[in-house]
């Protein structure tokens, strides 16, 4: 049964967003069973803004999370390695108990997004993919929205929605350790991290109900990230 929770979340002059975004992280945590030990971590990468300090205040000063204020050129699967290196010595808890979640300061999770993951890892997964909606997706235009449609139709299955978002995905902390966890990719570190829990024969499910609303913006950090997808989407 887990008994922690880690929320890793990366951010580039997210000060706009990253304040909304830890508001909605705090009430899904706050879902969850008192028992359970929690920490949040927000790597404040190479900021020009006041995303740091932004994420203080919504943190509480530190009451149930942390900033981590980094000036080195990372990759984005480093710094999502990063958040969880924070969150893990936070917790001192036993790995297999262990759940990490990650998330990005542009998005809102549910209140239910926490105990769905929790849920699915009780039930023996060691790495969940929950779903990701659009924010406003009405600035994409018509055209647009009906390829992102039909992008998500296609990855759907047997299995479920088929999708794996790094603004929505969790894993136990003893599978994430045995296959290396995030890579030094800067972009698709969610995917290959999916792979590779998969290859090594750990067990993965997709989850509706662990839902998170995702920024619909064309210009994003990842090269190839969901930013890329619908830019491409956009072009007549």
């Amino acid at each position: 049964m887990i008994e922690a929770v880690g929320v890793v979340i990366p951010a580039r002059d997210e000060e706009t967003t990253v304040g909304a975004c830890l508001d909605a992280v705090g009430a899904a945590l706050q879902s969850l069973p008192g028992r359970l030990e929690r920490a949040v971590c927000v790597v404040a990468d190479r900021c020009s803004d006041r995303t740091a300090e932004t994420a203080a205040a919504a943190l509480g000063g530190g009451r149930w999370g942390s900033v981590y204020r980094s000036e080195h050129d990372l990759s984005l699967g480093e710094v999502r390695a990063l958040g969880v290196r924070q969150c893990l010595s936070r917790l001192g808890t036993d790995p297999s108990v262990t759940l990490l979640l990650s998330t990005d300061a542009d998005s809102l999770v549910d209140p239910g997004w926490a105990p769905a993951h929790v849920a699915r890892a009780n039930e023996g997964y060691h790495a969940i993919a929950g779903s990701a909606e659009l924010i406003d997706p009405a600035g994409l235009g018509p055209l647009a929205r009906c390829r992102y449609e039909a992008v998500l139709d296609d990855a759907a299955g047997p299995e479920g929605h088929g999708n794996v978002y790094g603004a929505n995905l969790g894993v136990r902390a003893d599978a994430y350790a045995t296959v290396g966890g995030f890579a030094a990719l800067s972009s698709s570190e969610d995917h290959d991290l999916w792979n590779r829990l998969g290859r090594a024969g750990f067990r993965r499910c997709y989850d509706e109900t662990a839902r998170v609303l995702t920024s619909a913006r064309l210009r994003g950090r990842a090269p190839a990230g969901l930013a890329a997808l619908l830019r491409r989407l956009s072009v007549a």
